[in-house]
């Protein structure tokens, strides 16, 4: 089936996030298992410069105030999957983070530069323009790809359907109701029922409206979301499209994630030789300026750094880890307040707390691989990846019971551990309390080392790999085709 991915960045071009591998490993499992995948990809500087063979496919200028617009063609430089580039330097040959300006409020204009994704996606999948290959179902991937649907709802005659993805609900989108009249869109989409949100004019709703086909990141995120604790005020709309969303959980890329193969770690290792994982340990203590002592749990948090992640949980049950004689090592970048609380922390504990605040792919492989705990104690997380990766580098993910960590991590209770199913270590409440119980329950098991190694054989072996949601993919798209 010939499928058009559609989405804001894409490893190893640009990551900000998870998306990023999604939309890396997602097209390239479906094109193994012989499906016509290709991607559409904004014209950021990492993109023209990351993608091989590019070559102009059409010219589609002037729209949404560039002059100059080129579509043009090449393929992922890992995998080999084609890819369409928007070549339109005033929206998007930009320094930096591709949503943000150097001053870290949004880009003004980012309204115009994220129609033109949805817009060119439109054209592309309607077969406008590329004589060569016609989409069969065009895929869109979180708000940025979100009006995609709208722009082919408001065509008339046939069009493909449309399968909308929201990888997390909180980012929506949202811009001033008088940005509406750039969008080229019909002024009778802009009310309650269409793409206005409190006054708004909500991208992401854009995509819950048109689209034949919703899904989220994971089973229980998909529930979540009918609900107003997790709604993010859309609730009620998603209750009223229940009857065609689902959520298939994403998976991981062994090509990049497989700490057998992984080029960036000290020492490889396998589910049956493990003695690989201590040097990783060792290695990643010397190199963050922790203590390099076998003996001490080390403790590894691989994250943005926002309320959303919960780590204002970890901030408070500092003392606790240390009192117990662990090590915190943390990677990431976000909230200022966060930050400068992990910051403090690592100039007040000297050898016990490493931060590096930023985002580093070599050093998240180095974590996830020297780390014995990852700590993931989100308030939300529609799926999450880095509890899948550790699970796979036999490092314990230490998660709250929600969205896609609940769908991923068996909690090391009794029933599980004497079943063999227990993976990890979950709590429920988002308190200090309910984390430090989960923690206190992890680093007493982390002092049996026969019971430790048995739970990391058992995380070990858990096989999230992308071919089961390829196949869940491959027949969502059937359904859709057929509806």
């Amino acid at each position: 089936m010939r499928v058009l991915h559609v989405a804001a960045e894409a490893y190893p071009l640009l990551k900000t996030g998870g998306l990023a591998d999604v939309v890396a490993a997602l097209p390239a499992a479906q094109r193994a298992r012989g499906g016509h995948v290709r991607v559409l990809l904004p014209g950021f500087p990492a993109m023209l410069a990351g993608v091989a063979d590019l070559r102009t496919v059409a010219s589609l200028g002037p729209a949404f105030g560039a002059g100059r617009i080129d579509l043009l063609l090449g393929s992922m430089p890992d995998s080999g999957v084609p890819v369409y580039v928007i070549d339109a330097p005033f929206l998007y040959d930009r320094p930096g983070n591709p949503y943000l300006a150097p001053d870290g409020g949004n880009w003004a204009d980012n309204h115009l530069r994220f129609a033109l994704l949805g817009w060119t996606a439109a054209q592309l999948a309607g077969g406008r323009l590329d004589p060569d290959w016609q989409a069969q179902v065009l895929h869109c991937h979180d708000w940025h790809a979100a009006l995609a649907p709208a722009y082919l709802a408001a065509r008339p005659g046939p069009r493909p359907p449309t399968v909308f993805t929201i990888h997390n609900l909180a980012y929506q989108g949202l811009f001033d109701a008088s940005v509406f009249s750039s969008l080229a869109l019909p002024q009778h989409f802009f009310h309650l029922s269409g793409l206005e949100f409190h006054g708004q004019v909500s991208f992401l709703k854009a995509g819950l409206v048109h689209a034949q086909r919703i899904t989220t990141v994971s089973p229980t995120y998909a529930r979540e979301i009918l609900e107003a604790a997790q709604g993010e005020g859309l609730d009620g709309m998603i209750r009223q499209r229940a009857a065609v969303l689902s959520g298939i959980l994403n998976g991981v890329d062994p090509q990049v994630w497989n700490p057998a193969t992984d080029l960036a770690l000290t020492a490889n290792y396998t589910q049956d030789d493990r003695a690989g994982k201590a040097r990783c340990k060792a290695d990643l203590q010397a190199k963050l300026g922790l203590d390099v002592e076998p003996g001490a749990a080390l403790l590894a948090v691989v994250s943005r750094l926002t309320h959303q992640k919960g780590l204002d949980l970890v901030l408070d049950s500092l003392d606790a880890i240390l009192a117990q004689g662990a090590q915190l090592a943390v990677l990431g970048s976000g909230d200022p307040h966060l930050e400068q609380a992990f910051a403090g922390a690592c100039r007040a504990h000297a050898g016990r707390v490493a931060v590096h605040l930023g985002y580093d792919e070599l050093l998240a492989h180095r974590m996830v691989a020297g780390a014995d705990l990852l700590l993931v104690p989100s308030r939300f997380e529609p799926c999450g990846l880095t509890q899948l990766y550790a699970l796979r580098y036999g490092t314990l993910p230490l998660v709250r019971r929600v969205g896609g960590l609940a769908d991923t991590v068996v909690d090391a209770e009794a029933d599980a551990m004497a079943s063999g199913r227990a993976t990890g270590f979950v709590f429920e409440p988002a308190t200090v309390a309910g984390f430090q119980h989960a923690l206190q329950r992890s680093l007493e098991a982390w002092r049996h080392p026969a019971l430790w190694q048995r739970l990391i054989g058992q995380a070990m072996a858990q096989d999230f790999s992308w071919t089961g949601a390829a196949s869940q993919y491959d027949l969502l798209y059937q359904e859709v085709c057929r509806a």
